[in-house]
Protein backbone atom coordinates (compact mmCIF):
# COMPACT_ATOMS: atom_id res chain seq x y z
CA UNK A 1 0.00 0.00 0.00
CA UNK A 2 2.89 2.35 0.73
CA UNK A 3 4.35 1.86 -2.77
CA UNK A 4 0.97 2.18 -4.46
CA UNK A 5 0.24 5.35 -2.50
CA UNK A 6 3.62 6.76 -3.52
CA UNK A 7 2.54 6.25 -7.15
CA UNK A 8 -0.71 8.05 -6.36
CA UNK A 9 1.14 11.05 -4.96
CA UNK A 10 3.38 11.25 -8.03
CA UNK A 11 0.44 10.99 -10.41
CA UNK A 12 -1.61 13.62 -8.59
CA UNK A 13 1.31 16.06 -8.47
CA UNK A 14 1.86 15.50 -12.19
CA UNK A 15 -1.77 16.14 -13.04
CA UNK A 16 -1.92 19.27 -10.92
CA UNK A 17 1.36 20.79 -12.15
CA UNK A 18 1.69 19.62 -15.73
CA UNK A 19 -1.65 18.34 -17.02
CA UNK A 20 -4.14 21.13 -16.63
CA UNK A 21 -4.52 21.61 -12.89
CA UNK A 22 -6.66 18.54 -12.11
CA UNK A 23 -5.87 15.44 -10.07
CA UNK A 24 -5.41 11.88 -11.26
CA UNK A 25 -6.97 10.22 -8.21
CA UNK A 26 -8.41 12.81 -5.82
CA UNK A 27 -11.93 12.86 -7.19
CA UNK A 28 -13.24 14.91 -4.25
CA UNK A 29 -10.77 17.63 -5.24
CA UNK A 30 -11.77 17.31 -8.89
CA UNK A 31 -15.44 17.67 -7.99
CA UNK A 32 -14.60 20.89 -6.15
CA UNK A 33 -12.52 22.08 -9.10
CA UNK A 34 -15.43 21.26 -11.42
CA UNK A 35 -17.69 23.39 -9.27
CA UNK A 36 -15.13 26.20 -9.23
CA UNK A 37 -14.85 26.03 -13.01
CA UNK A 38 -18.61 26.41 -13.30
CA UNK A 39 -18.62 29.37 -10.91
CA UNK A 40 -15.78 31.09 -12.74
CA UNK A 41 -16.82 30.05 -16.27
CA UNK A 42 -13.42 28.41 -16.81
CA UNK A 43 -14.13 26.03 -19.66
CA UNK A 44 -10.65 24.50 -19.81
CA UNK A 45 -10.67 23.70 -16.09
CA UNK A 46 -14.12 22.16 -16.42
CA UNK A 47 -12.98 19.91 -19.27
CA UNK A 48 -9.89 18.81 -17.35
CA UNK A 49 -11.58 18.09 -14.03
CA UNK A 50 -14.71 16.60 -15.59
CA UNK A 51 -12.66 14.47 -17.95
CA UNK A 52 -10.51 13.18 -15.08
CA UNK A 53 -13.63 12.22 -13.12
CA UNK A 54 -15.15 10.40 -16.09
CA UNK A 55 -11.90 8.60 -16.88
CA UNK A 56 -11.43 7.57 -13.25
CA UNK A 57 -14.93 6.08 -13.29
CA UNK A 58 -14.06 4.09 -16.42
CA UNK A 59 -10.89 2.87 -14.71
CA UNK A 60 -12.88 1.77 -11.65
CA UNK A 61 -15.33 -0.13 -13.85
CA UNK A 62 -12.54 -1.87 -15.74
CA UNK A 63 -10.57 -2.61 -12.58
CA UNK A 64 -13.64 -3.97 -10.83
CA UNK A 65 -14.31 -6.35 -13.71
CA UNK A 66 -10.73 -7.60 -13.60
CA UNK A 67 -10.21 -7.75 -9.83
CA UNK A 68 -13.66 -8.99 -8.90
CA UNK A 69 -15.21 -8.92 -5.45
CA UNK A 70 -13.69 -10.17 -2.19
CA UNK A 71 -14.25 -13.87 -1.43
CA UNK A 72 -14.10 -15.78 1.86
CA UNK A 73 -11.50 -18.18 0.42
CA UNK A 74 -9.21 -15.46 -0.96
CA UNK A 75 -5.48 -16.00 -0.36
CA UNK A 76 -3.34 -13.27 1.20
CA UNK A 77 -2.81 -11.70 -2.24
CA UNK A 78 -5.44 -12.76 -4.80
CA UNK A 79 -4.18 -13.27 -8.34
CA UNK A 80 -6.96 -11.04 -9.62
CA UNK A 81 -5.36 -8.11 -7.78
CA UNK A 82 -2.17 -8.60 -9.77
CA UNK A 83 -4.12 -8.86 -13.02
CA UNK A 84 -5.74 -5.50 -12.27
CA UNK A 85 -2.41 -3.95 -11.30
CA UNK A 86 -0.90 -5.27 -14.53
CA UNK A 87 -3.70 -3.53 -16.43
CA UNK A 88 -2.76 -0.37 -14.56
CA UNK A 89 0.88 -0.91 -15.54
CA UNK A 90 -0.17 -1.15 -19.19
CA UNK A 91 -2.00 2.16 -18.85
CA UNK A 92 1.10 3.66 -17.24
CA UNK A 93 3.11 2.38 -20.23
CA UNK A 94 0.80 4.21 -22.63
CA UNK A 95 1.08 7.31 -20.45
CA UNK A 96 4.89 7.01 -20.48
CA UNK A 97 4.99 6.78 -24.26
CA UNK A 98 2.80 9.87 -24.67
CA UNK A 99 4.76 11.74 -22.00
CA UNK A 100 8.15 11.08 -23.57
CA UNK A 101 7.09 11.71 -27.18
CA UNK A 102 5.63 15.13 -26.29
CA UNK A 103 8.23 16.10 -23.71
CA UNK A 104 9.41 19.26 -25.48
CA UNK A 105 6.14 20.32 -27.09
CA UNK A 106 2.89 19.21 -25.46
CA UNK A 107 -0.38 20.66 -26.84
CA UNK A 108 -3.31 21.06 -24.48
CA UNK A 109 -5.15 18.19 -26.15
CA UNK A 110 -2.25 15.88 -25.37
CA UNK A 111 -2.12 17.12 -21.78
CA UNK A 112 -5.79 16.23 -21.44
CA UNK A 113 -5.21 12.82 -22.99
CA UNK A 114 -2.38 12.07 -20.57
CA UNK A 115 -4.50 13.22 -17.63
CA UNK A 116 -7.32 10.89 -18.70
CA UNK A 117 -4.94 7.94 -18.99
CA UNK A 118 -3.46 8.63 -15.56
CA UNK A 119 -6.93 8.96 -14.00
CA UNK A 120 -8.03 5.67 -15.56
CA UNK A 121 -4.89 3.97 -14.25
CA UNK A 122 -5.56 5.20 -10.71
CA UNK A 123 -9.18 4.09 -10.98
CA UNK A 124 -7.97 0.59 -11.81
CA UNK A 125 -5.62 0.71 -8.83
CA UNK A 126 -8.46 1.72 -6.51
CA UNK A 127 -10.53 -1.25 -7.65
CA UNK A 128 -7.59 -3.61 -7.22
CA UNK A 129 -7.17 -2.55 -3.60
CA UNK A 130 -10.90 -2.98 -2.96
CA UNK A 131 -10.53 -6.69 -3.78
CA UNK A 132 -8.83 -7.19 -0.42
CA UNK A 133 -12.13 -6.37 1.28
CA UNK A 134 -10.51 -4.45 4.14
CA UNK A 135 -12.62 -1.54 5.36
CA UNK A 136 -10.75 1.75 5.08
CA UNK A 137 -7.90 0.28 3.04
CA UNK A 138 -7.10 2.54 0.10
CA UNK A 139 -4.16 3.86 -1.86
CA UNK A 140 -6.00 6.74 -3.52
CA UNK A 141 -8.67 8.34 -1.31
CA UNK A 142 -7.08 8.98 2.06
CA UNK A 143 -9.20 11.52 3.92
CA UNK A 144 -10.69 8.61 5.86
CA UNK A 145 -7.20 7.34 6.62
CA UNK A 146 -6.21 10.72 8.04
CA UNK A 147 -9.42 10.90 10.07
CA UNK A 148 -8.87 7.41 11.47
CA UNK A 149 -5.27 8.24 12.34
CA UNK A 150 -6.16 11.40 14.25
CA UNK A 151 -9.05 9.61 15.94
CA UNK A 152 -6.64 6.86 16.98
CA UNK A 153 -4.24 9.39 18.42
CA UNK A 154 -7.07 11.03 20.35
CA UNK A 155 -8.17 7.62 21.64
CA UNK A 156 -4.57 6.85 22.67
CA UNK A 157 -4.31 3.74 20.56
CA UNK A 158 -0.85 2.08 20.59
CA UNK A 159 1.68 3.36 18.03
CA UNK A 160 1.79 -0.05 16.34
CA UNK A 161 -1.89 0.34 15.45
CA UNK A 162 -1.37 3.83 14.04
CA UNK A 163 1.82 3.17 12.10
CA UNK A 164 0.25 1.64 8.93
CA UNK A 165 -1.98 4.68 8.38
CA UNK A 166 0.89 7.04 9.08
CA UNK A 167 3.11 5.24 6.57
CA UNK A 168 0.48 5.47 3.84
CA UNK A 169 -0.09 9.19 4.43
CA UNK A 170 3.64 9.89 4.45
CA UNK A 171 3.98 7.91 1.21
CA UNK A 172 1.35 10.12 -0.42
CA UNK A 173 3.22 13.27 0.63
CA UNK A 174 6.58 11.80 -0.42
CA UNK A 175 5.19 10.82 -3.81
CA UNK A 176 3.81 14.31 -4.35
CA UNK A 177 7.11 15.92 -3.30
CA UNK A 178 9.22 13.71 -5.54
CA UNK A 179 6.73 13.96 -8.41
CA UNK A 180 6.70 17.77 -8.20
CA UNK A 181 10.50 18.01 -8.19
CA UNK A 182 10.81 15.63 -11.12
CA UNK A 183 8.10 17.37 -13.16
CA UNK A 184 9.80 20.73 -12.63
CA UNK A 185 13.42 19.71 -13.14
CA UNK A 186 13.87 16.23 -14.70
CA UNK A 187 10.53 15.39 -16.28
CA UNK A 188 12.18 12.87 -18.59
CA UNK A 189 12.31 10.32 -15.76
CA UNK A 190 8.77 10.83 -14.47
CA UNK A 191 7.37 7.60 -15.97
CA UNK A 192 9.97 5.65 -13.99
CA UNK A 193 8.48 6.98 -10.74
CA UNK A 194 5.12 5.55 -11.75
CA UNK A 195 6.16 2.26 -13.33
CA UNK A 196 8.93 0.99 -11.04
CA UNK A 197 7.01 0.99 -7.71
CA UNK A 198 4.03 -0.55 -9.47
CA UNK A 199 6.24 -3.25 -10.97
CA UNK A 200 7.73 -4.00 -7.55
CA UNK A 201 4.25 -4.42 -6.07
CA UNK A 202 3.22 -6.79 -8.87
CA UNK A 203 6.40 -8.85 -8.43
CA UNK A 204 5.94 -9.03 -4.67
CA UNK A 205 2.27 -9.91 -5.13
CA UNK A 206 3.22 -12.87 -7.31
CA UNK A 207 5.43 -14.22 -4.54
CA UNK A 208 2.61 -13.86 -2.03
Amino acid sequence: MVLLTFVTGCADATGFLALGGAFSSVMTGNLVILGVSAGTADRALAVNSGGAIASYIVGVLVGSRIAGAPRPDDPLWPRAVNRALFAELLAVGVFALGWEVTLTDRPRAVELGLLLIAAAALGIQSSAVQRFGVTGLSSTYLTGTLTALIGGVAARRPPSALLPSAKVLLALIAGAVVGAVVVRHVSLVLPILLAVPLGVVIAAGRRL
